[in-house]
């Protein structure tokens, strides 16, 4: 059976797109195989370097397998008039390739037709793939393609140069961008030959390694960890001291898929460098130049740095010489942004603000600023008033000149710098008026961390702010953001979140459970649309303040924004279940309490699997059926449930089965009513449900013995109401007819 390989080779492909398209590559031609029937179980690999993505399939068939298939025709006393072929049974026998009087009659539940056994014969794999892999070449989804030829159709991330399309030793015959696919790959530029015979899939890895081409990503890894390793051993032998790589695994994804051949290389630079802060130098190390910093014993930054390299070696020492130099003059650069900086402190920034964009229809960033400490300072007392300690003053201070660091010529030059560079400009610089007593350090140092975590969480692997008054600050400014969004209506779709709002709400969610702050998301966002009223930026609202006719309601759309990102904190982040997210979020009106939504999930998810909590779940689901069938048929349900309930039973149902099991609930719903209410006005919710799950033997005992759709109209309104209570009183906690009960 044949191996496949696929390689598509290209000018050089920017290292954050390679490892999405290789797997989506890998994907569709896999996808393809099954499709088109060339494989029974798929086993495939997608090797991929700056310059080509790959696929290797094993064990495809030659060809694919004929296949039989029943056409059915036109109904039979359309095909044969007086006992002759009609002209639609022509028609029918020309297209199954069958003659006439070989056609079969079969009998449908819409009559007898005419119908045909057609046999098709399976393609060749090779004339198969040269027709279909042209098109997943094309459909592969890029964040940006690009043309390059003159009035042609296709694009690509980087223009391809060749293809080698390989069924064992076969080419298989296709064609992309006017590129012929062949058996010609290309070696590393500088250190392998222009181009290279891959003779079939088999040695296709060997065949580029002789080139100086290591194409498989988790090899380049390998070489590269042991590279910096010796890199930093031989650091040691000559400084006479421990150094070792500071570990950063998003900086090796990104070298490994910028190099073909890579091996690592120490460079040194001036210690004195070492007075600015090490924020500032592993930023221009890593994000500027690739470099991987280095660190002494105590874990502290060493004045070296570790560069990939994409060859051999550097025997001379020239390329290490080169690096050094490009580094000094970057970090000449911080240090004299840093000195220039200090010129003029954070607090004098502030007007500078106005002249700086937030957003076009948002206004400036002095607006913005304005918003957030007005909004925090309303955030401060909510969070007192609940008794949740909070320096009221800090984030206050820290709201005013979070922002200011957008001013400054390091975080111009340095734009990944923005709000730690505040944050260290605030703890070396006063930060009162020349009239204004000064703070003490340490309210100083906390308005400096404030704003150095403002920014924070950025990503969900990344650290909450470190102090609940940067939590706020952080709260504050990202409900400023996304409610201005959606008032204007740039709401995230789909792929589309140009402002980053769900990263951003992620980012809320995590600071409120994390914390366990007491906030109501709707509440918050309702003050923060408050924050614009009377502003430039509120006439151009599309739901201005009050939801008006005819316009999508703000908080609607934003309680349902939440919902989403919530659910996907439960799920992602706390590995809740999704049915029991779906129970713990769906029925509420909004997604309000973040703390109290986890709390329920979280003890559902407890007891999810026990027997008791999955009978009571599909008792549950029967419950609501029952009350939904009976809107259906517009039969009323009183509202006075107590009332109803506490009403004997009638003459005929006295002594009854049936009344003994409906007594027996409604019994066991009035015990077990005051602790559910209690422990979930505790918030409880374990306590709660063991309350619940009290009720599972008279719930199937009830439903054993009981009809609730009967005749009597007095009685179905009774056990009508009766199902009603049950659910309404479950519902206050969750939705349990989300919970997945099929497995029991």
């Amino acid at each position: 059976m044949p191996d496949l390989l696929l390689e598509i080779g290209t000018e050089e492909i920017p290292a954050r797109m390679i490892d999405a398209a290789s797997g989506e590559l890998a994907r569709r031609v896999t996808d393809l195989l099954a499709r088109e029937r060339l494989v029974q179980s798929v086993d495939a690999t997608a090797p991929s370097t700056p310059r080509r993505l790959a696929v290797i399939a094993h064990g495809l068939a030659a060809r694919q397998p004929d296949t039989t298939e029943q056409l059915t025709g036109p109904p039979v006393k359309a095909a044969f008039k007086d006992g002759s072929p009609t002209a639609a049974a022509h028609a029918f026998a020309k297209k199954a390739g069958v003659p006439v009087d070989q056609l079969q009659r079969v009998t449908t539940p819409k009559g007898d037709y005419l119908a045909a056994q057609v046999t098709t014969k399976g393609r060749s794999a090779s004339e198969v793939l040269a027709e279909a892999l042209p098109r997943e070449i094309a459909a592969i989804s890029w964040p940006k393609n690009m043309y390059w030829r003159p009035v042609k159709p296709e694009r690509f991330v980087r223009p391809i140069r060749w293809i080698v399309a390989l069924l064992d030793d076969e080419i298989i015959p296709l064609e992309f961008a006017g590129i012929r696919a062949g058996r010609e790959s290309r070696g590393h530029r500088i250190l392998g030959p222009d181009k290279v015979t891959i003779r079939k899939p088999a040695d296709y890895a060997a065949t580029l390694e002789t080139a100086h081409v290591i194409v498989s990503p988790e090899q380049r890894r390998t070489m590269i960890r042991a590279s910096m390793k010796s890199a930093a051993e031989n650091g040691q032998r000559q400084s006479k001291s421990w150094i070792g790589e500071r570990s950063d695994e998003a900086l090796l994804s990104t070298v490994v898929n910028l190099t073909e051949y890579p091996s690592a290389v120490l460079g040194a630079f001036d210690p004195e460098f070492l007075t600015l802060p090490e924020e500032v130098l592993v930023t221009v190390m890593r994000d500027h130049q690739k470099y991987f910093a280095v660190e002494n014993q105590d874990r502290a930054l060493a004045p070296f740095f570790l560069a990939i390299l994409n060859t051999k070696n550097d025997p001379d020492g020239l390329i290490r010489h080169g690096n050094e130099r490009v580094l000094r003059a970057r970090f000449n650069d911080a240090g004299f942004f840093w000195q220039t900086d200090q010129k003029t402190p954070l607090r004098d920034r502030v007007e500078l603000l106005k002249h700086v964009t937030f957003q076009k229809d948002l206004g400036s960033y002095y607006e913005k600023t304005i918003r957030v400490q007005r909004l925090g300072s309303l955030v401060c007392e909510t969070l007192r008033s609940a008794g949740t300690n909070i320096r009221a003053g800090i984030v206050h201070k820290a709201s005013l000149l979070c922002k200011t660091d957008l001013t400054t010529e390091l975080v111009k030059e340095f734009t990944e710098l923005q709000g730690i560079v505040g944050g260290l400009y605030a703890r070396v610089q006063p930060l009162h008026r020349p009239h204004e007593p000064a703070l003490p350090d340490e309210a100083r140092y906390a308005v400096a961390t404030a704003i150095y975590d403002h920014y924070r969480p950025e990503s969900m692997d990344d650290a909450v702010p470190s102090t609940r008054e940067g939590a706020v600050l952080s709260l504050c400014d990202k409900a400023d953001t996304i409610a201005g969004m959606f008032a204007l209506g740039l709401i995230p779709s789909g792929s589309k979140d140009p402002f980053a709002l769900r990263r951003q709400a992620n980012a809320i969610i995590r600071i409120l459970a994390e914390y366990k702050l007491p906030l109501i998301i709707d509440l918050l966002f309702d003050s923060a649309l408050q924050m614009y009223s009377g502003s430039e930026a509120e006439k151009k609202f599309k739901t201005p303040g009050k939801p008006t006719a005819g316009a999508e309601d703000y908080y609607c759309v934003v309680n349902d924004f939440f919902r989403e990102r919530l659910d996907f904190y439960l799920r992602e982040s706390l590995a809740i279940p999704y049915d029991v997210a779906n129970a713990t979020l769906k029925g509420f009106a909004s997604a309000g309490d973040v703390n109290d939504v986890i709390e329920r999930a979280r003890a559902i998810a407890e007891v999810r699997g026990s027997d008791d909590f999955t009978s009571i779940s599909a008792a549950f689901k029967r419950m609501k059926n029952i009350l939904r069938q009976a809107g259906e048929k517009k039969i009323a349900i009183p509202e006075s449930s107590d009332e109803v309930l506490g009403a004997p039973p009638g003459k005929a149902e006295r002594g009854s089965t049936e009344a003994d099991a409906e007594a027996s609930l409604i019994n066991a719903l009035g015990e077990i009513r005051p602790g559910l209410r209690s422990n979930r006005a505790s918030h409880n919710y374990a306590a709660a449900l063991r309350e619940i799950a009290r009720l599972r033997q008279p719930i199937d005992h009830f439903f054993d013995k009981v009809m609730v759709m009967v005749e009597d109209e007095k009685l179905r309104a009774r056990r009508l109401v009766l199902l009603q209570s049950i659910v309404n009183e479950f519902s206050s906690i969750a939705d349990f007819s989300e919970i997945s009960t099929e497995s029991k």
